[in-house]
This record gives C-alpha cells, sequence and structure tokens, in this order.
C-alpha cells in the first residue's frame, strides 16, 4: 500500500509545486558536465562518460535517470566542447535531452576560468494511458486522456575555476534560463513550469602520500521554491588506482538529518577505463518503502596523460 502512496505522490508533486526539477546524480564528481557548461575540456583528454542511475529500487515509478557525455580541449586548449544525451523518467513522466556545451578558456595567474554557454532541446512526454493511474472524475476535461510530448529549447550558462598548483576548483552555473511550459492540458491557467536551477561545486586534494590521495567535494543546489540541499563527499584514491568514497545528501523528510548516506566504490582498471559503483542508504521515511539507490559510473579517456597527477586537479577524474 505504502508503495501505491509513493507512486501516486511522485504522479502528482510536479503538477502542484515548483520543485527540484534536474536529475541529481551520487557520483556528480564523475560526471560534471550536465551540472556546469564551463567545466568542457577541462582535462587534457577527450572524455566520454557514462552514468546510470536506479532510484528508490523497489517503488513502482521511481526516478531512474542514464546519461552519456564527451568532452574535449580544442584549439590549443583555448576551448572547449561537450555535449551530453539523457534520459530521465518518473512515474508517467519521460524526458530525453540533448545538451551542447561550448566553453572560452580564459588563463590567469593560478589557474583556468571557463566560462561556457550551454544550449539544449528536450522532449518531454507524459504516458495517461498508463493502466497503472485513473481519473476519480471521468468528466474532468483538464486531465488529459492521451499521451503527449512536446520539445522545449533552452540555454544555460556557467562559470569553472580549476587552480594550478593549490589542486582545488569551483563552478557555478544556470543550466536552464528558459521557464518553459511542462502543463499538457489546453484548459485554464498553467500550473507546471521549469524553475531555475543554481548549481555551485568546490572541491580540493591533498596528497597524503606517494600512495594515497584524498579529496573533498561539495555540490550545492537551489530551485526556485524548493528547499536549498547539498551532498558532501569525501574519497580516497589509493595507488592511483583503487577509489572509495562516502557522500551525505542534504534534504528529504527527516527535520535536518538528510536524505541519504552514499558509499562509492571504483577502480581505475587501466589508463583509459574507470569504473565506479555507488548505493545509497536511505535515512528519510521513504526508506521503510525503497531498497537503496543504485548508481553505476564508466568513463573512458581517449589519450590520457602520461602522469594524471602532473600540476592539477582535473574535474574529469574522482580525485
Amino acid at each position: 500500500m505504502l508503495k501505491k502512496i509513493t507512486l501516486a505522490l511522485l504522479l502528482f508533486t510536479p503538477y502542484c509545486v515548483n520543485a527540484q526539477q534536474e536529475q541529481m546524480y551520487t557520483q556528480f564528481a564523475l560526471n560534471k558536465l550536465p551540472y556546469n557548461p564551463g567545466y568542457a575540456g577541462s582535462f587534457a583528454s577527450p572524455t566520454l562518460t557514462a552514468v546510470f542511475r536506479k532510484q528508490w529500487t523497489g517503488v513502482e515509478g521511481a526516478p531512474d535517470a542514464q546519461v552519456v557525455s564527451y568532452h574535449q580541449p580544442t584549439y590549443n586548449n583555448q576551448l572547449g566542447i561537450g555535449g551530453s544525451i539523457s534520459r530521465q523518467s518518473i512515474g508517467i513522466s519521460n524526458s530525453l535531452t540533448l545538451d551542447m556545451a561550448f566553453a572560452y578558456k580564459i588563463r590567469m595567474k593560478r589557474g583556468v576560468l571557463g566560462v561556457g554557454m550551454q544550449a539544449s532541446v528536450r522532449n518531454f512526454r507524459q504516458n495517461w494511458s498508463d493502466p497503472r493511474i485513473y481519473a476519480i472524475d471521468q468528466n474532468d476535461t483538464s486531465i488529459p486522456v492521451e499521451p503527449g510530448s512536446k520539445f522545449m529549447p533552452n540555454f544555460g550558462t556557467g562559470l569553472y575555476y580549476t587552480a594550478y598548483k593549490d589542486k582545488w576548483y569551483a563552478g557555478i552555473s544556470l543550466p536552464r534560463m528558459i521557464r518553459n511550459n511542462i502543463d499538457f492540458s489546453e484548459f485554464g491557467n498553467v500550473f507546471s513550469r521549469e524553475v531555475h536551477h543554481v548549481n555551485a561545486m568546490g572541491g580540493f586534494s591533498s596528497k597524503v602520500n606517494d600512495e594515497m590521495t584524498v579529496t573533498t567535494q561539495a555540490l550545492f543546489r537551489y530551485a526556485v521554491a524548493a528547499p536549498f540541499d547539498f551532498e558532501l563527499n569525501s574519497s580516497v584514491l589509493l595507488r592511483k588506482k583503487f577509489y572509495g568514497g562516502l557522500t551525505y545528501r542534504a534534504g528529504g523528510n527527516t527535520k535536518g538529518a538528510g536524505e541519504s548516506v552514499d558509499a562509492l566504490f571504483g577502480m581505475q582498471v587501466n589508463a583509459n577505463l574507470f569504473f565506479c559503483v555507488s548505493y545509497d542508504i536511505g535515512i528519510s521515511r521513504l526508506r521503510k518503502a525503497s531498497n537503496g539507490t543504485v548508481e553505476l559510473t564508466a568513463r573512458w579517456w581517449f589519450s590520457p596523460p602520461d602522469d594524471v597527477d602532473s600540476g592539477k586537479i582535473d574535474s574529469g577524474r574522482p580525485f
């Protein structure tokens, strides 16, 4: 019964409030391009990243997402280009988004500032013929009876700074600037629009010894008319090969305790391939209906440098 109630809330919420509408990822440190276009081209090698996320396993209609992104430096590292294609679903709603990112690199005394622009198009779909739902009032003309689909263009911007020797980075972005109408009803007022999301992130890395590097990173998210939330991650890289970390995610309905505690484990399989898996342990009331959240990330460096630890922290790596 609780799972059915949860599904109903998932379906109903987007039409009632402005809230977090953009997908969140536990492994945000490996997947920065969807958060900030200024990050494009921040690593020496062209980089391909794929992420699979299954949220709140065991809850019917719960969110799941997949994203594939690519970025690289070009024009003697003066420009960064990249793009991503992502899919998200929740309940009867699905979206497919194509993002194209461009970043101009400004070399400063102690680092590089990436000034990014992003153009995107999103196909938003809802299947009102889904057999899991039904209308209490069959004569309510404001409820669509057929599946709906619409395309929504958008633009975004972001700044991303990478320090040379201090081994830290910071960025802020507004990925979607246009507040598109996401209603499908042809009657009455507009109830649902895309809202502005502001992402801010930062991190620093310290080398304990030749065998161990410790990194702390944070992601802060704010959506208009929604509660402010954040994620804090601390990770360890051993022998430039074995990766492990813990993340705390604020939010949820725990009166301040947070939404989840997440464990991450990864491995640099070879010079090109890195793989990571994470598991979110819920600490909100939803944990009674959910079996947790699983996320998988695979990243491929096409031409990795001989020494990825040479001189600076790079946003394309997990440390």
